[in-house]
């Protein structure tokens, strides 16, 4: 696991069992070989819930599952604690955004690459995905950047290889074996790099009143990202919530936090809203709860992809960290 940094430590060291002026709270448990899981209750910038799933890819017995091609159009839908408990999971968290939405359909297309232990599902795609589908550029860049895990666990951001017309090939050329893609690259080389919609790297289409100013990113939202540290040992998996009194994030706000908290390098920002969840299998009873409050329903939301963690059982004498 990596070294937090100064920052970080500190955190723990003050609030680790306990409160501070009864507001805020952290809590730090190791549920199983390779998992850390971090609780947070903050009060700035806001009222916040923020639950963080730190996987260490050097941890013996460290694996990963993308949700699997099936049904009609790219998957099926399901929650994100139906699958921890169809694949015996130790952690899930949702992915993909997904279309047509909103729809009572159960049969959906994900939005942007997509690999399942080598399958190749879907491509990096364009704004809008298909000509019955409504254009999400407001809020989705075009052929967004994904992130790959491969056999081996070694994670790295891929983008589209245009010498490719099937969209299917990356750059850098990897590996594909679990790879998934978001609405953007929100932290690229430890620097924040929400998309804009005009100047310098603008990436998005203003519409549906949005802009510089109004921006999708710039909403509080509960949001799920996922990143990687500098030192790739470590992939971060970040859920904020928008329910239970918790105000959400802004995008901004999370690529801060993950850079200056979890030192990630590299992130992306993945479908949130209502979709946003994280779930985890009792390391005693083997039941699934989520971690998360869902701003959608108790069960959470049915979406279109998730992404299984696989980890070892650990010593009961070891499940909590202290500082």
């Amino acid at each position: 696991m990596i070294d937090f940094g100064k920052p970080f430590k500190l955190l723990l060291a003050v609030l680790v069992g306990g409160a501070v002026g009864a507001d805020a709270a952290v809590s730090v448990t190791r549920p199983f070989v390779g998992i850390t899981l971090v609780a947070r209750s903050e009060v700035v910038p806001r009222n916040l819930l923020i639950n963080v799933a730190l996987v260490d890819l050097t941890a013996p017995g460290i694996s990963f599952k993308l949700t699997p091609p099936s049904g009609s159009r790219d998957t099926v839908r399901q929650t994100t604690l139906e699958f921890l408990d169809q694949e015996n999971a130790q952690i899930t968290i949702n992915v993909h955004f997904f279309v047509p939405y909103p729809s009572t359909e159960t049969n959906v297309d994900v939005v942007g690459l997509a690999v399942s232990r080598g399958r190749v599902y879907s491509p990096f795609e364009e704004q809008p995905v298909g000509p019955s589908y409504v254009d999400q550029s407001y809020a989705i860049v075009a052929h967004a950047p994904a992130l790959n895990i491969d056999p081996s666990n070694r994670v790295s951001i891929v983008r589209r290889d245009p010498a490719f017309p099937d969209s299917r090939h990356t750059l850098p050329d990897v590996t594909l074996w679990n790879a998934f893609a978001g609405s953007a690259q929100i932290v690229s080389g430890r620097r924040e790099t929400v998309p804009r919609y005009s100047g310098v790297g603008g990436s998005l289409r203003p519409s549906k009143g949005y802009s510089d100013t109004n921006s999708w990113y710039s909403l509080p939202k509960a949001r799920t990202a996922v990143g990687v540290t500098a030192d790739r040992k470590t992939l971060v998996l970040f859920t904020v919530d928008q329910a239970a009194g918790s105000g959400g994030m802004t995008g901004g706000e999370v690529a801060e936090l993950l850079i200056r908290d979890y030192q990630v390098a590299d992130a992306l920002n993945l479908d949130g809203g209502g979709s946003t969840t994280l779930a985890m299998q009792d390391p005693v009873t083997r039941r699934g709860r989520i971690v998360n409050v869902s701003g959608d329903n108790p069960r959470g939301r049915s979406v279109g992809s998730n992404l299984a963690v696989f980890a070892n059982p650990m010593p009961p004498a070891e499940k909590t960290v202290r500082p």
